[in-house]
Parts: structure tokens; sequence; C-alpha cells
């Protein structure tokens, strides 16, 4: 592995560049770290009368006789024995080339699993090498690597094999710090891996459970967290605008307020107002449950901007959802003098011109959708941008905003919880500040699984909520007819339950309404002229009705576990018991069961994402917030949690004592990919 310059590329073929390109090879230093799925053991060889058992053994034959038969399909059937007795083996796919080297007289070695057959012992489809007679066998068992359509095993047996004859492998931990941590050195881990001996303990390896692969595995977790670690210090050296407060504007807005704060929102608005006062830019997550209150945070730190003399800008990524944040922000401040801008995709030509020239002069907070980062977008002097539900912005779209101002500071938001595991390793760049406390006054939902045969109790039910003075959503995840997953559709459910509840108001919003239409809707609901809204997810947050307190999903086996919880948060929000009704229908497969049990025994959405975590892995929670930063290829965030807490020590050590080091380790596991595919 060349620590040097750029990466060495892989020595072959183009045609077989490009199908190792697909499992991310591309340089000689990506096969070195290409590990083994599994392995086989080719060192020794099982005697043919002793073969049968189920498990791969090595036979070591002479082929008898070979033919093609027609019965009952074409197949190539050769015999084969050894001292202790004959096998058939067949082949119902082969190639002349085949049929040659299994010409009678050759020996072969053969590898596979063993069966009794009609007519004796048999093996279908093996593997095979023709060798000459007293052949030596091999001294390591042989490993079997994830690959690609058209790339043999053997043939990266063969270009893994190269790699390691002609790497360098010195070791990027200091001595010391490998000692102290009990860590088998890199060059003799890798190897093993690649080439364990016969005596190896495979259960251990397979399951990734041997010391090789716990170093494998905190390298790879150590790369992440230098990489992670080192822009977090990077953005200290950049730097921002100075936000201390020359007012008492945001006292004045906790004044106006009909609740007073949490212990938990108060510690955070501390976090985040020290933040502000930094001369180098704020990168911070703020993340709660549904309903623990981090609007009314943002609306604080945002007053700390604006007191300083700054603009603030606050991005949602739905229209319900911008305009629920802006009518709830225009309410709390425009009384205390503050000019509030609204940006949307929907704006009609006259006000948006209006709202764009009151963003570039003297609009002191614009509230909006992705239209905040448009060409056209001119701020006259941004200094904190806020984005709620960051897990639904690319990376480019949070920059672009951030672009809009002079190296203004970031507040993201998010109501779907991260596990811990999760922000030690995707998240360490950011400073995390967690709302662990909901505000008073949040009612206990009860969730309640029916089958959808039993659709008509749950109408049932909500005729009788909504008589008591309630209201209610009814969520459906498609809009019109798929015959493939044959789903209830919004529109099909609106048209039902308005003839199923004579005399309620029934209301239909969802993602293909006008912008002007989907407003409409939500207005009525929340005046409480609807009395049951059917949607699609369009509700999934933001939407605050205090006096709709039941939530009735509809085929909840195909939410996810984040989107669940989510709507259930929709509810609860006032004074009365409030209830979720989860429909499903079946049969259920084992992740739906799974998902559909967790959501029923919990409320803690932090432990229900750890769970979720469990089930999906990080890709989806992560999402496009770090596509700079791999998912993790060998390390396991729950099973491994004690390695990424271990590595988070250790790349603050490794970038403060021994940098050179630390780069070497970043370049061995991340690489300089985009140079070699430039070259």
């Amino acid at each position: 592995m060349d620590n040097a310059g750029a990466p060495a590329p892989i020595r072959a073929p183009e045609a077989l560049r490009k199908k190792l390109a697909k499992i991310g090879l591309h340089c000689e230093a990506d096969l070195l770290v290409h590990l083994p799925l599994r392995y086989e053991d080719e060192t020794r060889i099982t005697p043919v009368a002793r073969a049968l058992g189920g498990e791969p053994v090595q036979l070591e034959v002479v082929v008898v006789h070979n033919e093609v038969q027609f019965r009952p399909r074409r197949q190539l059937v050769v015999r084969a024995a050894d001292a202790s007795g004959e096998i058939t083996l067949r082949f119902f796919s082969f190639y002349p080339n085949q049929q040659a080297a299994l010409a009678e007289g050759a020996h072969v070695r053969v590898f596979g699993e063993v069966r009794g057959g009609f007519f004796g012992l048999e093996m279908v489809h093996p593997r095979f090498r023709k060798i000459a007679e007293g052949e030596p066998l091999p001294a390591a068992l042989t490993p079997v690597y994830p690959s690609t359509a058209g790339v043999a095993n053997s043939a990266l047996q063969k270009l893994v094999g190269a790699a390691l004859a002609g790497a360098e492998l010195p070791d990027t931990l200091p001595e010391e710090l490998r000692q102290r941590l009990k860590l088998p050195g890199f060059a003799r881990s890798l190897r093993y891996l690649h080439t364990p001996p016969p005596e190896a303990d495979v259960e251990a390896l397979q399951a990734r459970h041997h010391p090789a692969w716990q170093r494998i595995k905190f390298d790879e977790v150590l790369a992440q967290q230098l990489s992670l670690r080192r822009a977090y210090l990077a953005r200290r050296e950049q730097g921002a605008p100075v936000l201390v407060a020359q007012d008492d504007l945001g006292a004045r807005l906790l004044d106006r307020l009909p609740f007073g704060l949490t212990g938990a929102q108060l510690r955070a608005m501390a976090e985040i107002a020290g933040d502000l006062a930094q001369p180098y830019p704020m990168q911070r997550l703020l993340q709660g449950d549904v309903g623990a209150g981090k609007t009314i945070v943002a609306a604080l730190a945002a007053c700390q901007a604006i007191s300083a003399g700054w603009q603030a800008a606050f991005m949602a990524p739905t229209e319900i959802l911008a305009e629920q944040h802006y009518l709830k922000l225009r309410d709390w401040l425009e009384p205390l003098g503050v000019r509030v801008a609204w940006l949307s995709g929907s704006l009609k030509s006259k006000a948006k011109r209006e709202q764009l020239a009151a963003t570039a002069a003297d609009a002191q907070l614009v509230v909006g959708t992705h239209a905040l980062i448009q060409d056209g977008v001119d701020f006259a002097k941004l200094g904190l941008a806020i984005v709620d539900e960051q897990h639904r912005f690319g990376v480019a779209q949070r920059l672009a905003l951030r672009k809009k101002g002079s190296n203004p500071h970031q507040l993201m938001m998010s109501a779907t919880p991260i596990p811990r595991t999760l922000a030690m390793s995707y998240y360490a760049d950011l400073d995390v500040t967690v709302l662990d406390e909901l505000p008073p006054g949040r009612t206990p939902i009860k969730t309640r699984l029916i089958a959808d045969n039993r659709r008509q109790d749950v109408v049932g039910f909500v005729q009788k909520h909504v008589e008591e003075g309630r209201q209610a959503y009814w969520v459906c995840p498609l809009i019109e007819e798929s015959e493939a997953l044959q789903l209830q559709t919004a529109q099909e459910t609106y048209e039902q339950l308005s003839a199923d509840l004579p005399g309620l108001t029934v209301g239909l919003v969802h993602g293909r309404l006008k912008a002007d239409e989907k407003q409409a809707v939500m207005a009525a609901f929340a005046a409480g002229s609807i009395d049951v809204l059917v949607a699609t997810t369009v509700i999934e947050v933001g939407v605050d009705v205090p006096n709709a307190s039941l939530m009735v999903i509809e085929h909840a086996e195909r939410f996810g576990l984040s989107q669940l919880h989510q709507l259930r948060g929709r509810v609860g929000r006032g004074q009365y018991e409030s209830s979720c009704v989860l429909i499903y229908a079946g049969p259920l497969g084992e992740i739906a069961r799974q998902r559909l049990k967790i959501i029923f025994e919990n409320t803690d959405g932090f432990e229900i994402a750890r769970q979720d975590l469990q089930i999906r892995g990080p890709g989806e929670f992560v999402g496009a917030r770090q596509s700079g930063v791999p998912l993790l290829r060998y390390a396991d965030l729950e099973l491994d949690a004690e390695l990424v807490e271990l590595a988070r020590g250790v790349a603050e050590e490794m970038l403060t004592d021994h940098l050179e080091l630390a780069e070497r380790h970043l370049r061995r596991w991340l690489g300089s990919r985009e140079e070699l595919l430039k070259s």
C-alpha cells in the first residue's frame, strides 16, 4: 500500500477494471482492504468414502469416464474415483474446454458439497482444478471475496495476492499507542485475514470477532473519526460573524410566550448562544423527539442574530412545514418589531418580487423552502442559517444556503432522533445538542394495531371521536392506484370516508395539490372546519393542530419506523387523550412485523431510532448529509460501539501529537481515488 502520491492503479485489462470499479475497487490500495466474506478449506483432502455429510470438502480424484447426457436435460456427467471409492460430478452448464479438462485419466481436485444420488455419491457443479500428480496443497485457507457479475473469485484472489506481495504496510498507529490499545499490527492483521492458516478459528474470522478483525475495524472507524474531526477543526480556523445580542429581543419574546422553557431548552439555548458569539462558524445539530420544542429554541437563536444586527434564514423541506414555521414565527416576532419575509416556489410574481426585495434589504428573518437557495435570492447580511429536518436536504443544498452569506453560523434541526453510536460516528464533525425533555402538557398517545379486515370498526371509532368534539387524521401511503402494491389510496379513502361518515366534513390533502389548495385545506383543518383530514405523508412533520387527537395510518406495514413515529407525533399536542391506530394488511413479512412491534411497544423516539438502526443500518439515517464520508464496511455501530468511542479519543490524540501518521492513515483508508480516476 503506497502512502505517497497518487494510488497505484490495478494492473488488469480495462474491461475487468470497469467491473471492479462497480464494487469500489479503483486502485491496489482498495484491493488490500477488500476483505473476504468467508473461507473454504482447500488445505486438506477428504477420501471419497468419507465425504458424505453436507459440508463442503475437497477431493483428489482421477477421471474414469466423461460423457454428455441429454436426460432429463443436457448435462456433463463425469465419473471419478480415488482409492476409497467413486463419485459422479454433474455440470448442467459447461463449456467445451471444461469438458476437455475433465478427460479420462485427468488428475483433478474438486471442491463442493457431496450428496447421495440415485447412482451413489455425487457433486453438482463443483469447483475443480486440473493438477499434476503429487502437487502440494495450499498453505492457507482460500478466501471468498465480495464480487460482482463477471469477476470470478479466482481473479480477485490473484489480484489481491499480487497487491499484497508488492505492498509496503507500515503501521499508522504509533507503537506506544498500539500497545496501549492491545491491538495487533496492521500488516500482520491484513495478511492474516487474506491468508489465514489451516488451524485458524474460521468461526471467529467469519463472525469478525478475531483480533485481526478488531484491528481492521478500529482502523476503519479511526479513519472516519480523523476525517470528521479534521473537518471540525478546520472550520474553527474560518472566520464568521460574531453574533452578540445588543438588545433584549429574546427576553421580550420569552415574556410574550404562554409557556416557559424546559430545562433541556434552556441548556440548548445556552450552548447555541455561546456558539453564536464565537468568531468561527457554528455547525450544531439540534435534535429532539417529536414535540420537544425545537422551534422556539431556533426562534431564540434567530433573535440573537437579529439583535446583533444580522439576518437569520429558516429553511424547511416542504411547503406545508415551511408555512407552518412562517406563521408561527411571524406571530411571535412581528409584534416585537421584527420584519419576517416568506419565500416559496408557489408565490405569485408580484409577491415574490416584494419578498426578494425585502430579503435583500430590511427583512430580519426570512422563512422558506428550497426557494431560499435559488439564484436571484440575495440576503442583505445573513448571519445565521437554520435548516429544519436537515436529513431531507443534501450537502450541496445546505452549502448553497451558507453561501448566501459571509460564512454564517448554521443550526440544523431534526425530529428524527439519532442513536448515540450514529451521532458519535457519522455526525462527529458537528456539535450535537439533544432536547431530552418534553414540555409539560403533552398527553400520552395510545397506540393500537388493527388488521385491515376490521377497518369498519376504525371508521366507527373515528365517528365517536369526532362526535366528542375532536378531529382526526387518516393517512394513506399513495395518491393513486398502484396495481403492484394494491394499497388504499388517499383519493379512494377520502371518497369512502365521505360516504361512511355522513354529517362529518372530510378533507383531502396530498403532495399533488397546488400550494394554495394545500394551504386552504390545512387552514380549514386548523380552524376546525374539517373533522377528518385524509392525507399522504405531507403532514408527517410540522403540522400542529391541538384539537386533532386521533391518527389513523392506513397500511402501516409499508411505512418506516421514523415515519410512523413522526406521524404519531402529530397528535397528543392538546389537553385531550390521544390515540394512534395502525391498520395493517397481512400476511406480514418479518421486517414489517418487527417495525410494528417496536412502534407499538415504544414511545421514546431515541429507543425507536436505536432499534431502527439495528434493522436498517446507518444508511437511511445518514442520508445525503455526509456524502464525503463512506458508510462503514466492516465495523458495526451496535456491536462495535466501544471501538467508535475509543477511536474518537485516539483521533484527537493523533491530530495533536502524530499529525503525519494521521494523514497517512487517512490516505490509506479514504485514498485519493478522484486523482486516480482523473488520471
